[in-house]
């Protein structure tokens, strides 16, 4: 039986319409943080998100099975860049990683439909019967006890007081935070986000720190 070859052209073809998929995916989930984030989950529509993409509903449905998953995929996108950015790489302190803390947030800053679609979603997914609302209390459960592990590890280095609450100081300053991103949300004109995240977890920091010897 003769070899079957592949031509370079035909090479370039499949690159290219792998590319071309690639490419609408990122613009369908770009597109859905702008929805999510002005409407809402339930007020979105996958019909408005597709034709604000210039493709049919039965286009979009190719890349994404429902509205559910596409929700989830936007979440999980949007994890995959936060995670990539904080976790990355181990903290020398907890200093050093508080001052990752500001630079997510200055990156936030760059990224207003994020934040914005954040704070919808987590103030829909409160209930039980909303797509997200596992995703929401996995994702903080996450955090915390990320948080609470940084702080742990500074207490048995001798960096912070070992007297500290040291889950009461993670759930204080992830609360602060989101409060000042929803307020930056809402206005952000109004508000250096950044700058009063830093002058916080400052503070909070100086009142840990153990006493120098």
């Amino acid at each position: 039986m003769p070899e079957k070859k592949v031509t370079a052209s035909g090479k370039n073809a499949g690159r290219g319409s792998y590319a071309v998929g690639d490419a609408r995916r990122r613009l369908i989930l770009d597109t859905a943080v702008d929805h999510f984030g002005q409407w809402g989950f339930h007020a979105s529509s996958l019909a408005r998100i597709a034709h604000d993409c210039g493709i049919t509903q039965g286009g979009l449905l190719h890349h994404f099975r429902s509205k559910e998953d596409l929700l989830l995929s936007v979440l999980a996108q949007s994890e995959e860049h936060d995670v990539e950015r904080l976790f990355g790489t181990e903290p020398e302190s907890y200093a050093a990683f508080l001052d990752a803390l500001v630079r997510l947030i200055e990156e936030n800053t760059r990224r207003p439909g994020i934040v914005r679609m954040f704070n919808v979603l987590v103030g829909e997914s409160g209930s039980v019967g909303h797509p997200a609302h596992a995703y929401f209390k996995d994702r903080y459960a996450r955090v915390l006890a990320h948080s609470v592990e940084r702080l742990e590890e500074a207490v048995r280095r001798g960096e912070l007081r070992p007297d500290i609450d040291c889950e009461g100081v993670a759930r204080e300053y992830v609360a602060v935070m989101d409060g000042l991103q929803l307020q930056w949300a809402l206005d952000p004109d109004s508000l250096d986000m950044p700058a009063r995240v830093r002058d916080y977890l400052q503070r909070q920091y100086a009142a840990i720190r153990a006493t120098p010897e």
